[in-house]
């Protein structure tokens, strides 16, 4: 249902949005991947193939995003998973990082919901995170800004009809966000957690893109937030 589609995944240099953009690339589909690098966004082509497309992009920057959209045809489907937070107890984490985090995370995907060009029946996505649900001592901001980017997933729902709105909620996912760990240190923490999880493992990007497709394949799914957590929400 994805082949010949064209589909932004903004974010799309690393992570779980780089595991979106290859199953997109795998599903048939026209890819453009976004970062604020252009060194990462070329990196990302090198391994995507060279029929992928990239673009230096940031959410923090609406005058970019609106002249972006402004000179591009429609996308049938837009992926983000852009972001830059920093965590933290409430009273450990200066409000300069605290705004800074809801600037990128919350205000760059309302900035993105403004600009973007998408055409009728396709579909935009969010990625948030299970602590919107499930939060725990020193991350009450990720969750408060996971629960208000799921919040403004089901406004969007309405407000942009018929262009479907979702948001995929993963929980721990092996990605590049950990490679500043020491190797024992990493292999410790996700062995740790994927223990205390039902199903006995941490979550993979391949795993995150399973639903971000769905997302963009089901026309009868919009303002949904779909869980991809390892049950780590019942925990």
């Amino acid at each position: 249902m994805l082949a010949n589609t064209r589909i932004l995944v903004l974010g799309g240099t690393s992570g779980i949005g780089f595991g979106v953009a290859q199953a997109a690339r795998a599903a048939g589909a026209h890819v453009t991947v976004a970062s604020r690098s252009q060194e990462k966004v070329d990196a990302a082509i090198e391994r995507l193939g060279t029929t992928a497309h990239g673009a230096v992009l940031d959410t923090g920057d609406a005058a970019a995003l609106e002249a972006f959209f402004g000179s591009a045809d429609a996308f049938d489907h837009v992926f983000c998973s852009a972001s830059s937070t920093k965590v933290a107890a409430v009273k450990e984490l200066p409000l300069e990082d605290a705004y800074a985090s809801f600037n990128s995370k919350f205000w760059g995907a309302y900035r993105l919901a403004r600009a973007a060009k998408i055409r009728e029946g396709g579909s935009l996505t969010f990625t948030s995170g299970f602590l919107s649900v499930r939060p725990k001592p020193g991350a009450a901001i990720q969750g408060a800004i996971n629960a208000a980017l799921e919040g403004l997933t089901r406004g969007l729902a309405l407000e942009l009809a018929p262009v479907r709105v979702n948001c995929v909620s993963p929980g721990l996912v092996k990605t590049e966000m950990y490679g500043t760990l020491d190797g024992d240190g990493r292999k410790a923490m996700f062995e740790g957690a994927a223990e205390k999880l039902p199903v006995g493992r941490v979550g993979t990007p391949e795993m995150i893109a399973v639903q971000a497709l769905a997302f963009m394949e089901n026309p009868y799914m919009t303002g949904s937030t779909v869980f991809v957590e390892g049950g780590g929400a019942l925990i």
